[in-house]
């Protein structure tokens, strides 16, 4: 049975541990990266997803079913907004870009929704705790 693959330590890394008083051995260079390898990885990870706005079906719908079609200039700003949105704190923000209102939760960069001025009956929106005005 191959032990040494699975994170924990083997039985002689315990011993050098505990009983010859060596330097003790890290779970991840027993895995053979470093704490540093690893915050890179995680890095480089979160980084290719930041900046992509997904859409929700929910949003795709409202998008196709009210004939919205936003320019490359406008979901650049959308994007924009959402990434000022993340760095006030927001997590459920209101970005209008133009006459175009969106929902976004900006931890998963999810529109949620969107709508333009004239389908707004009263203006209110709900269930956000910020805007932003692009």
């Amino acid at each position: 049975m191959d032990i040494q693959n699975n994170g924990f330590l083997s039985i002689e890394q315990l011993t050098d541990r505990y009983l010859n008083n060596k330097k003790p051995v890290k779970e991840s260079e027993a895995a053979g990266l470093s704490f540093q390898d690893i915050l890179q990885q995680k890095r480089l990870l979160g980084a290719e997803s930041l900046g992509e706005l997904k859409f929700s079906r929910h949003a795709s719908e409202r998008l196709s079913s009210r004939s919205i079609e936003l320019s490359e200039d406008q979901l650049k700003r959308l994007s924009d907004g959402a990434r000022k949105a993340g760095q006030k704190g927001i997590r459920d923000s209101l970005v209008i870009v133009d006459e175009l209102a969106f929902i976004v939760n900006v931890p998963n960069q999810t529109v949620v929704t969107a709508m333009d001025s004239t389908q707004t009956n009263e203006n209110v929106f709900t269930n956000i705790n910020g805007a932003v005005i692009m």
